[in-house]
């Protein structure tokens, strides 16, 4: 089969394009035939070496699919012929084959297309996991998410009203990522080039309920001050590359919260977690009360690109490579 494969730690440019062998049926396992592979952040650490977990070289990039079920086991809840999402978690995505384990698979909604499902579960599950579980949001709260125009920002901003929130306000540094966060429903945007000015004055000078930040940096401190009273600051990654750090007398002065948010932690360590999130998520999904994104898609051939288009920022919404 056909694989994008990671065999020297020197970023994105080092994805090639290799034939192995499939990967092994396994007691347990559905094997899937891959449509589309999914993109996200942790592939471009990986491709470094700088993720937290680190699988051997060489490894196939990606860590979510969408396809058709080649089989699966007799008392799995799928069946041959299913299109079906599935996460591979570390690795082995970007491939014409996959094998995953049953409870890693999840029937894709007849009214999602295959494209649009690789990019759902690492972005929809993270976020869905931030506002309910890690940020509690309340009905009727405002959410501000940074990278908006991102694959988490995107999907923040797809999602936030479906799961009670009342406004959602987007920061993206440009105008032209400022249209991607309106078409995927931002209530606001804001350039972040005097954000925490300008979400005071849309507010009123109360903050925000909630801030979802995969982007880390020195906007951090600001973040803390965008809070209203009892605020929860959501960090969900680095992409801009620097951690920041908090003064904690900062979360004394208005009750403040600032709160990790390490969704594939809380899966590995949560058995039947990802079940409730699907349980949920899947319905809304197939409502249409939550759009499915519309990803930005790549060929195989061009999966160095696709990687590299997070690494350098220039991607907007979810990036998706295509295999069928």
């Amino acid at each position: 089969m056909r694989a994008a494969q990671v065999s020297k730690l020197e970023g994105p440019e080092a994805v090639e394009i290799v034939d192995i062998p499939e990967p092994a049926p396994y007691p347990g396992g559905v094997v899937i035939d891959v449509h589309a592979a999914g993109v996200a952040f942790p592939d471009v650490l990986m491709t470094r070496g700088l993720y937290q977990m680190k699988p051997e070289l060489p490894f196939v990039v990606g860590g979510e699919v969408a396809g058709i079920v080649r089989e699966a086991p007799e008392d799995a809840h799928v069946r041959a012929g299913d299109r079906v999402v599935a996460l591979t978690l570390l690795g082995n995505a970007m491939a014409e084959t996959a094998v995953v384990p049953a409870q890693m698979v999840f029937r894709l909604p007849d009214n999602v297309s295959l494209e649009a499902g690789a990019g759902i579960l690492f972005n929809d599950l993270t976020v869905h996991f931030c506002l309910r579980t890690r940020g509690r949001l309340a009905e009727g709260e405002t959410v501000l998410v940074h990278g908006a125009a991102g694959g988490i920002g995107t999907s923040t901003l797809r999602m936030a009203a479906a799961l009670g929130a009342g406004r959602v306000i987007a920061v993206v540094s440009t105008e032209a990522k400022a249209e991607v966060a309106r078409a995927n429903g931002a209530t606001d945007v804001v350039l972040t080039d005097g954000w925490l000015a300008a979400v005071q004055e849309l507010t009123g000078g109360r903050g925000v309920d909630i801030v979802l930040d995969p982007v880390g940096g020195d906007r951090f401190t600001d973040s803390i001050r965008s809070l209203a009273s009892a605020g929860r600051l959501l960090v969900v990654g680095f992409t801009a590359g620097e951690i920041p750090t908090v003064k904690v007398n900062r979360l004394l002065l208005k009750n403040v919260e600032v709160v990790g948010a390490a969704w594939g932690e809380w899966v590995m360590s949560h058995p039947g977690y990802l079940r409730e999130q699907w349980a949920e998520v899947e319905p809304l999904l197939a409502a249409g009360t939550i759009t499915p994104p519309t990803p930005v898609l790549y060929p195989l051939d061009k999966a160095a690109e696709a990687v590299a288009s997070l690494d350098n920022r220039t991607a907007t919404g979810k990036v998706v490579v295509t295999l069928r």
